[in-house]
């Protein structure tokens, strides 16, 4: 029987298992672009939960991150989150012994299918409060918008995106659980060294960051470099450093940059 996760998720059983336990791969998820394993992994013997495993031999070399990195840079957006006390990113771990060698390993999260917090809708359609993207047109010319829902804890997304220097908040890679909850996948291309921001939470883009999200970036300033310092790049850290500088300073959200596409694409 596959487990809730969410029965687990404040466990620490749950990270023992997903770092100690034995992963049956169920299956490939073809619509990623690197590697991604959906696995099922014991807790407390026989009951079983799912997880994701991406395996550093399965990840697709890019031009402007360095080769076999991408699953230490889902650590590092983790082990972020964690520190800040906002658990944004599912239970993460590194594992040496996978089925297809060292990689990292995920918590599965379901999505509900009842609610969306970002939308691509027309503009008749859009959900009272919701926070405008950008304007767009279908194949046939008809106006269309890209729109995300005006919550706190969507606002301590688009923060931890700032922070991260994330190159690919697309829409699908914010889950929202069957309690409502809040969750962030696919960490693979954060913490650049060049500005390379790029999401679809752009809605409070020149605005202030909450003053309770601001308090919690400087609850970590001098901690920022252990926190990080077992999955990037000295220079990486230095950076993050200065963009987490940067936020506590101006207390205001970036504006997209004119010198890289602001939005990914397929933003889902």
């Amino acid at each position: 029987m596959i487990e809730p996760i969410t029965e687990w998720l404040h466990d620490p059983r749950l990270l023992t298992a997903l770092r100690e336990g034995e992963l049956t791969v169920e299956g490939r998820l073809a619509v990623a672009s690197n590697a991604t394993l959906l696995c099922t992994v014991p807790v407390e013997g026989e009951r079983l939960v799912h997880c994701v495993y991406k395996p550093v031999a399965g990840e697709r070399p890019l031009w402007d991150f360095p080769d076999e990195t991408l699953g230490r840079r889902e650590l590092a957006a983790f082990a972020l989150s964690d520190a800040l006390g906002w658990h944004l990113v599912p239970p993460t771990v590194w594992r040496e012994d996978g089925p297809a060698g060292p990689g990292m390993c995920q918590a599965w999260i379901e999505e509900s299918d009842d609610t969306d917090v970002i939308d691509v809708c027309t503009p008749t359609d859009v959900h009272p409060g919701w926070m405008l993207v950008m304007h767009a047109e279908d194949q046939q010319g008809n106006p269309l918008v890209l729109v995300h829902a005006d919550r706190a804890d969507l606002h301590r997304v688009a923060a931890f995106d700032a922070l991260t220097n994330n190159a690919d908040r697309k829409g699908g890679h914010v889950i929202l659980d069957a309690d409502d909850r809040i969750w962030c996948i696919d960490h693979g291309v954060s913490f650049n060294v060049d500005n390379k921001l790029r999401t679809v939470l752009w809605g409070w883009a020149g605005e202030s960051i909450d003053d309770d999200v601001v308090a919690d970036l400087i609850a970590i300033e001098t901690r920022l470099e252990e926190i990080l310092e077992p999955w990037l790049a000295p220079e990486e850290i230095v950076v993050t450093q200065q963009r987490l500088r940067s936020l506590i300073e101006t207390g205001t959200m970036p504006h997209p940059s004119p010198e890289w596409p602001a939005v990914p694409w397929p933003v889902f």
